[in-house]
């Protein structure tokens, strides 16, 4: 956890919302200069703050419309720190909450040093990050369709389909397949669905590779060094993390990457783990996959995943096997050197 800790004379907290925000004001002693609601105009946000633009910074809770005030506080080159919003429990946990308390809460906290900060991502790279993510979305809308055919298939106990029917050219006569006229018809909307969406699907993937060439191709090659990290898994790494060094520690890093769980002690005493699910979602995605792939026609990679899966089990040595991927990449990116297949498995 980072907290923002540099000094001005002025704090400026934001309650943002899609169409309007509260904005509170603190000077050094803590008191609310100003403390008033606004439409989401930037112009009325400038005028609002321009009495303490010379030494002022802005803090916005992280939702999903904090874009547009961390570019114009870049554009103006007013300091724009963004609170991590699991973090916050200052902000959630009151007894009373409303937009004016959470606005000075905000202000508060930035300036007692306090406020958790998540990454501001760059817009150069965000719109990019974002369309990636879209297309995970359709791929798992797509596998829910392909997984409805196979369950209705198996809802009448017909027999199971010979080839594998997300390929394209398998899902000839799949209809003749089943005999209800219903059943047809309501297969037929969705091989429908799933023709569009490996049409969109393979446009969007020829898209970020060429985005990908433009932003940082030396690493989108160096990634797919590693046996069973093909495109997709190079760029979601790739933008997910947009700059290893952001993470002064390879443990910082897979904490990021949800491949760590976190410990809860007091008086010496372990009380389990927690944190499970503070982190990215999407490299915690990435580093699972690229563990069952690295194995796929990879004998020294089998033999090594044998020894860990003799002393703990297969489950679990799946799980050692990602961190030790996600150690991979950290110093692969951090040194700017390729994989090496023999070090990786050295004990």
């Amino acid at each position: 956890m980072r907290f923002y800790t540099n000094q001005h004379r002025y704090y400026c907290g934001v309650d943002l919302h899609a169409r309007s925000m509260y904005v509170c004001v603190l000077g050094r002693n803590g008191e609310p200069v100003v403390h008033r609601k606004l439409e989401c105009d930037p112009d009325a946000f400038l005028r609002l703050i321009k009495p303490f633009r010379k030494d002022v910074v802005v803090a916005v809770e992280c939702l999903f419309c904090w874009y547009w005030v961390a570019d114009l506080c870049a554009d103006q080159g007013i300091p724009f720190v963004l609170g991590h919003a699991l973090y916050m429990k200052a902000i959630h946990g009151g007894k009373t909450k409303n937009d004016k308390i959470d606005s000075y809460k905000i202000a508060f906290l930035l300036r007692g040093g306090n406020l958790p900060q998540a990454y501001v991502y760059p817009r150069d790279m965000r719109a990019t990050r974002d369309l990636l993510r879209r297309r995970l979305f359709f791929v798992r809308k797509r596998g829910e369709l392909l997984a409805h055919i196979q369950n209705t298939n198996t809802q009448y106990h017909l027999d199971p389909f010979e080839k594998r029917i997300d390929q394209a050219r398998n899902r000839d006569g799949l209809l003749e397949h089943f005999e209800d006229e219903d059943v047809q018809m309501s297969m037929a909307a969705n091989m429908a669905l799933i023709d569009s969406y490996d049409e969109t699907i393979a446009e969007l993937e020829l898209f970020l590779e060429q985005r990908v060439k433009v932003h940082d191709a030396a690493t989108f090659y160096l990634l797919r060094s590693i046996p069973g990290i093909g495109k997709i898994l190079s760029l979601t790494i790739i933008y997910e993390i947009h700059e290893i060094s952001r993470f002064p520690s390879v443990g910082q890093f897979l904490s990021y990457g949800r491949l760590v769980a976190g410990s809860r002690e007091s008086d010496g005493k372990r009380k389990g783990s927690g944190g499970r699910k503070m982190g990215n979602a999407h490299l915690k995605w990435a580093f699972s996959e690229a563990a069952a792939l690295y194995l796929r026609g990879n004998p020294l990679g089998q033999k090594y995943f044998t020894r860990l899966e003799k002393k703990h089990g297969k489950g679990k040595a799946l799980s050692l096997l990602a961190i030790k991927l996600g150690r991979a990449v950290y110093f692969m990116l951090c040194r700017h050197v390729p994989f090496d297949p023999k070090r990786f498995v050295r004990t």
